[in-house]
């Protein structure tokens, strides 16, 4: 075996081990988070746990560009895979935004069926509101722990709770939050049923998150089929290195499969960024 070959399998391996031992630190870090953890708060710490394990997921382009380097005894593909971290790392930002948003939507919807119960148990409405909100503090609510205090505060000391929850609204996520303030006000103001109003503030919210999740799982094909047309590519140059017609020695070293390579790769990238761009703009509207 060459030394590139030795190099590259080294390569590889210390990033297993990376990966295992990230892992191993991640279920230790759980266990002791968990011991002594209420039951109600287990689904924070796993949560907390995932991301750890998942946390920097972007230097695998550093490491896949570094073994390909030394397959093709190339710096090419280390620059590639340098200049691929930063992009894979706004997308996993971009993701984590997403499911900390959709996780403050369900918090909202969970907050407005705990506080119409409380309300028909014949409770108070700032009574109520602050056992809803007891009880989402014990719940992932997509960190909005400060704004909670916030409404907790207006609601237990006789504040502005409509202003206090359209301040909270302002989060990505929370908008629901608009809609609780304003059955609030005609509530408490004009006294109005307000249980009537959170019940048809929180079937439209649930109806709109399920249909914004029912139009993602429709438009799970065609970003489906996205990447695995960008991966195509990659499977051309396994079969071609399959037949022995070395692909990387003529993409890397010839000026010929260099200026292939620069133009597949540009286009490429605006065909994957077009065709996410379409998956995007269906999902917004």
């Amino acid at each position: 075996m060459s030394t590139s070959m030795w190099a590259a399998a080294a390569c590889a391996g210390s990033a297993a081990w990376l990966t295992v031992g990230r892992g191993r630190e991640a279920r230790r870090a759980w266990s002791l988070f968990a011991g002594g953890a209420p039951e109600q708060r287990h689904g924070r710490y796993r949560q907390w746990a995932v991301a750890a394990a998942r946390g920097h997921q972007e230097w695998w382009c550093l490491a896949a560009g570094l073994l390909v380097a030394l397959l093709g005894e190339s710096v090419v593909p280390l620059v590639v895979g340098a200049a691929g971290v930063p992009l894979v790392a706004r997308v996993r930002r971009a993701g984590d935004a997403r499911r900390q948003r959709e996780r403050r939507g369900d918090a909202v919807i969970g907050l407005c069926g705990t506080l119409a119960g409380e309300v028909r148990a014949g409770r108070q409405p700032g009574e109520a509101l602050r056992l809803a909100l007891y009880e989402a503090a014990d719940a992932d609510d997509g960190g909005t722990g400060a704004t909670r205090s916030a409404v907790l505060a207006a609601a237990r000391f006789g504040g502005d709770v409509p202003g206090a929850l359209r301040e909270a609204a302002r989060q990505p996520g929370a908008e629901g939050l608009l809609g609780l303030a304003a059955c609030w006000r005609v509530a408490v103001d004009r006294g109005a049923g307000l249980a009537a109003g959170l019940d048809r503030l929180e079937a439209a919210l649930r109806s709109e998150r399920d249909q914004r999740n029912d139009l993602r799982a429709q438009l799970a094909g065609a970003r489906s089929t996205a990447v695995m047309l960008a991966g195509l590519p990659v499977l051309g140059l396994l079969m071609g290195s399959a037949l022995g017609a070395e692909p990387l020695r003529v993409l890397l070293h010839t000026g010929a499969g260099l200026g292939c390579l620069a133009v597949g790769g540009v286009l490429e990238g605006v065909g994957v960024w077009w065709a996410l761009r379409i998956v995007r703009g269906a999902e917004g509207r």
